[in-house]
């Protein structure tokens, strides 16, 4: 079987309800899951691009948070009614929804320049 083009992890982690983060699925991101998954079928991309759940991406405070590979370009505040533009711009036509990007600079995790000096 080929790889899949692209990618899409959509965040659907849960967390407590008084958790101060809040989390993708309370924000509707099982809707988002579906949407995708359903959108993308119809649109004739069945294994061509995947669209799958993810847990947490770590980007709480910005979901339902996307992100395309192998684009490396992440989504936020992501809802069913974004699903048709991101498909349309992004996948069909290879353009960046910018309206709904995550700046590098907002996104959390590990700063690239200090990944470098871990051992492997």
């Amino acid at each position: 079987m080929p790889k899949f083009q692209r990618h899409i992890f959509i965040c659907n982690n849960e967390r407590p309800d008084d958790d101060e983060r809040g989390c993708c699925a309370q924000r509707g991101g099982h809707d988002v899951v579906q949407a995708f998954k359903k959108r993308l079928f119809n649109a004739g991309f069945k294994r061509i691009v995947r669209s799958n759940k993810a847990g947490c991406l770590d980007q709480c405070s910005k979901g339902v948070v996307c992100v395309v590979y192998p684009d490396n370009v992440w989504y936020g505040g992501v809802s069913v009614d974004d699903v048709d533009e991101i498909i349309r711009e992004h996948i069909v036509c290879g353009r960046v929804v910018e309206r709904l990007v995550i700046p590098d600079e907002e996104l959390t995790g590990i700063d690239p320049a200090s990944a470098a000096s871990f051992d492997v």
